[in-house]
């Protein structure tokens, strides 16, 4: 049913129907107006031919009708009856029609009809007989007798001398004349129906002409929708539905172009947004979370975010998210705190409400930013600042007290003066290396420290720098070794810098290692091309907590005693800094008492080994 009532309103229908309604209508109008026409002048004729023979035969009748009969039964009565019969019968035969002629007391003389010879000599008391005995001229009737056929009267008077002396009277059958209208009907009615007929196949023809072009357009506009943009709509002339199909085309190109472009300006946001390295995380106008990138969700710790309010993704509440993205609040920090032994993460959030032209704020932006190591960077500046103050503080205040107390009279006691000038000068000293190590950082640093790097024997190297401590190690009786591999004999780097590294070890070893310890030196070949060189003790170790700052400047694990030890707590930033500058590593690994060991990673130049 829905199939068919679809049928019927479709385009093609509905010009097919417009066609045959108007042919039809006009054929109709047509129709009604000829028939009718036709039919008048039909009957017109018909009445002027029947009235033409009234008239003749009354002009006929007329001198017949004048010689009026002294006495009844006169034999010339006779006479005028017979003659009015034979010319009734045979001069004025019409077809299926009657014509009586009546004297002027309105008795029938003459019929031509052999059924009504009974009517003769009785009187004819029709209305038309009776106004044509008065002398009315042309009066015409029309009746239906009793079988259902339409006749005409025509009464005409017979005048002789101006006196009215009969009547003619015709009644005749109009069945031929109204069956010739009703062929002529038929014969429309057949040529309407065939034209009809042909207006129907011709609107088909001339329908698909129209609505093939409009259903190719709207199987490709289906197309279009669902992205096929490879089909161009065929031009089949240069007529409105041709120019509507050329400009479909050039909208498919421009829309494909269109797409195209937006396709790869979505491919670059989400490849932007998949690589940024701050979080991004956009909610709707309720504050439920739609879009997240992959940053967002490792910085948040979730595999998914949408559905989420921002109030239960960042834990805040609603007032401060509402109040964020007016700027009436500072950018929010969020805590992440990390298991034992990490250190805790930090994350700043901006949000940005999102503007939609007439619809207002329609969602908001939130941005994650990792400032954990921008704030460690801080936390270390702030630190460094004040540990190089506290560091020329605590010998620049013990040279004050001292110098303050020769000047009050303890120089005039030279015991105590000699004493005071000796701390005096160990402070000043303890200055100078912290000066240097500050000056050397600086330098290496801003890479002001060029390498001179040279032939090095390796071994023999490992063996000077056991040398030079070896007096602090006999002093706490901690026994020294030193091994290396075969494979290893020179290298090419810069000596006095590499030595200072192990100089710094090794005494930070010595420092740390209990009486009766045991120091091991070793070089190992490491593949591809390096050789390491490690420094390993049986001493006190180093908590894991401090492990991942134990490089940094100034940062001692025990702070007074490292600082009474004489250390300035940049050594290990040094030689962080020089093994750098070589290319290579340095790593530190300790267990809480049970020793520690700081492995260098140097790379071998071209040309640097020799066996």
């Amino acid at each position: 049913m829905n199939g068919g009532i679809r049928f019927f309103r479709t385009i093609q229908v509905k010009l097919i129907i417009i066609y045959v309604l108007l042919i039809l209508i006009a054929m109709q109008l047509i129709g009604v107006y000829f028939i009718s026409t036709m039919k008048t002048s039909l009957t017109s004729t018909f009445t002027n031919n029947l009235n033409e023979q009234a008239n003749l035969l009354a002009q006929i009748a007329a001198q017949t009708l004048s010689n009026q009969p002294e006495k009844p039964g006169n034999p010339d009565d006779q006479t005028r009856e017979e003659y009015l019969g034979v010319l009734v019968s045979n001069l004025f035969s019409i077809n299926e029609a009657e014509i009586q002629v009546m004297d002027g007391g309105g008795k029938v003389l003459a019929t031509s009809s052999q059924s009504h010879a009974s009517y003769i000599g009785k009187k004819n008391t029709s209305l038309a007989v009776s106004r044509a005995l008065q002398g009315i001229r042309d009066i015409e009737e029309e009746i239906i007798d009793e079988d259902g056929q339409r006749k005409k009267i025509i009464a005409q008077p017979v005048v002789y001398s101006d006196k009215v002396v009969g009547a003619v009277y015709l009644v005749a059958s109009m069945k031929d004349l109204y069956r010739t209208v009703d062929r002529i009907n038929r014969i429309f009615m057949s040529g309407m129906l065939f034209a009809l007929g042909l207006t129907g196949l011709l609107g088909i023809l001339l329908a698909h002409t129209i609505t093939n072009p409009i259903k190719a357009l709207t199987r490709q506009a289906a197309g279009v929708a669902e992205g096929r943009f490879d089909q161009q709509v065929p031009v089949l002339g240069d007529d409105e539905i041709g120019r509507l199909s050329e400009v479909f085309n050039n909208m498919t190109s421009r829309l494909r172009d269109a797409l195209s472009a937006n396709e790869e300006e979505k491919e670059k946001l989400a490849s932007i947004l998949a690589n940024m390295s701050d979080g991004v995380v956009a909610a709707d106008e309720r504050g439920y979370v739609i879009i997240s990138n992959r940053r967002a969700r490792e910085m948040l710790r979730r595999d998914d975010c949408e559905g989420i309010r921002l109030s239960e993704l960042f834990g805040m509440d609603e007032a401060q998210l509402t109040a964020l993205p007016q700027g009436t609040e500072h950018p929010a920090v969020i805590y992440h705190v990390q298991a034992e032994g990490e250190e805790d993460e930090l994350m700043r959030v901006t949000l940005t409400p999102i503007h939609r032209r007439e619809h207002g704020i329609s969602g908001t932006i939130a941005v994650l930013q990792d400032i954990t190591e921008q704030e460690r960077l801080e936390q270390s500046r702030r630190e460094f600042v004040a540990n190089v103050s506290h560091e020329l503080r605590t010998p620049l205040t013990t040279i004050k007290s001292y110098a303050e107390a020769l000047d009050e009279g303890a120089m005039d006691e030279r015991e105590l003066g000699q004493r005071f000038v000796g701390v005096i000068r160990n402070e000043t000293e303890r200055m100078i290396r912290l000066v240097t190590d500050l000056l050397h950082l600086s330098r290496l640093d801003s890479n002001q420290a060029p390498l001179r790097r040279q032939q090095t024997n390796v071994p023999e190297m490992l063996e000077e720098v056991a040398d030079r401590f070896s007096f602090q190690m006999r002093k706490k009786s901690i026994r020294a070794s030193v091994r290396v591999e075969d494979a290893i004999s020179t290298v090419w780097l810069d000596r006095d810098q590499i030595d200072q590294v192990l100089d710094n070890l090794v005494s930070n070893a010595i420092k740390y290692t209990l009486d009766g310890g045991r120091i091991e030196i070793a070089a190992r070949r490491q593949e591809p091309s390096s050789i390491a060189i490690s420094v390993k003790d049986t001493g006190i170790g180093i908590p894991k907590r401090d492990l991942g700052r134990i490089f940094d400047r100034f940062y001692r694990v025990d702070k007074a005693r490292s600082r009474n030890m004489g250390g300035t707590g940049l050594g290990l930033s040094i030689a962080r800094e020089i093994v750098k500058a070589h290319g290579g590593t340095i790593a530190l690994d300790s267990e809480l008492n049970e020793g520690t060991t700081v492995t260098v990673v140097l790379p071998l130049i071209a040309g640097g080994e020799t066996s």
